[in-house]
């Protein structure tokens, strides 16, 4: 971490720098940069409550400032960033490296150039006459399934009163997103019979049991994709919702029938489709290939774990769209394929948009960067939002 005197209040610029150089790969802790955030606002006035996971290891944050009357606007961001190993980087990914007009350096983009720019939001805003105040949700584990996006979420609504709209600060170039596919996270495990591959009968491999439901799987997207798209569909991209399996494991030798398969699926549903609908066709399919393992041995399974990540819907005459527009002069109809932790925010009750710098093209990839530009856009935004917050 960069060395620096806490009583000094820092630039969205230099707390880049700060949060950067925390490695909060969603495999490891993130407590270190949660406690700097924390450690930072009780410096300069403002207090935070951090809310632990489970096991205690890692934690998401909530602030505000500003009176505790209901009104508000909340600002909301993620604290961990994907791997960079095996990615092939030309600079340190843990340290900011401005080159012809971008900063580089991994969460740049995606996404600790919102959260430097909430953070200095919220120290200007504490100086200021706010009628209304400004509330930060800073969550864990968004990369790995959106799983910190809850505690945040029901954290704000028991600690403070209730803001009209939650500016979720994800990478859009400054436009404004009204709403993105559910992004389900369904993980598989299947259990087999381990037989000599010579008494193939007897037994039964969960590998090619998960591959036979793979192919299924390979189905519903051509299907999907070959269907009309329906107005709410069409304004995706791409128009349909895609099922996908990035990684499967399972088996010992060639010639034993593997014993256990493990795999995930990636299920993103445009807005008009219910992932409870998807979940009861991927069930189905699961009991016949069940009841064919174990009719050949009764201990074989096929089971599924799912994760939710609800989408954000479009709202009708949404009070966070319509401020989002006001700040930045956007316009534009807009729709993501990616997910956010917007979703529970909405299941909440809270009136969402997704609206941030920089390109989601960048994020996760080797060499990260935010355009300088889109750096400076946000900190303009959030600028307008304070100003905002002093008037009725």
């Amino acid at each position: 971490m960069l060395v620096y005197n806490m009583l000094e209040v820092l630039t969205a610029r230099q707390l880049l720098d700060q949060l950067v150089a925390f490695p909060t790969v969603s495999s490891d802790t993130n407590l270190p940069l949660i406690h700097f955030v924390r450690d930072y606002f009780a410096e300069h006035g403002i207090d935070s409550i951090i809310i632990p996971n489970i096991d205690g290891a890692k934690a998401g944050l909530i602030a505000q400032v500003g009176p505790n009357v209901a009104g508000g606007v909340a600002v909301s961001a993620h604290s961990d960033v994907v791997p960079v190993e095996g990615q092939d980087w030309s600079t340190d990914p843990w340290s900011v490296v401005y080159k012809e007009g971008r900063l580089y350096g991994r969460g740049t983009c995606d996404m600790k150039g919102f959260v430097a720019l909430a953070m200095a939001a919220l120290v200007k805003a504490k100086s200021m006459d706010l009628l209304r105040p400004l509330q930060f949700a800073l969550s864990r584990d968004e990369e790995v399934g959106l799983l910190g996006a809850p505690d945040v979420a029901n954290g704000l609504l028991d600690n403070f009163a209730k803001v009209d709209a939650v500016i979720v600060g994800e990478p859009t170039e400054m436009q404004v997103v009204t709403g993105h596919k559910s992004c389900d996270d369904l993980q598989f495990h299947v259990r087999g019979h381990e037989v000599h591959s010579s008494r193939l009968h007897e037994g039964v491999s969960a590998v090619m049991c998960a591959s036979r439901f793979v192919e299924w799987v390979r189905v519903q997207n051509i299907e999907s994709q070959a269907k009309n798209p329906s107005g709410i569909a069409a304004l995706y991209d791409p128009p349909f919702t895609t099922l996908h399996v990035g990684k499967i494991n399972g088996g010992t030798a060639n010639n034993i029938t593997a014993k256990d398969c493990y795999f995930s699926i990636d299920l993103r549903c445009v807005g008009d489709e219910n992932p409870e609908d998807w979940y009861a066709k991927i069930r189905v399919e699961l009991s016949i290939i069940e009841a064919e393992m174990q009719a050949v041995h009764p201990d074989s399974f096929f089971h599924v774990n799912i994760m939710p990540g609800p989408a954000v819907v479009p709202e009708v005459e949404g009070r966070a769209e319509a401020l989002a527009r006001r700040l930045t002069g956007d316009n534009g109809s807009h729709t993501v394929a990616y997910g956010t932790d917007g979703g529970h925010f909405q299941n909440r009750g809270f009136s969402v948009v997704i609206c941030g710098p920089g390109n989601i093209a960048q994020a996760h990839q080797p060499d990260e960067f935010i355009e300088l530009s889109e750096f400076t856009a946000g900190e303009k935004m959030l600028d307008r939002l304070i100003e905002s917050l002093q008037t009725d």
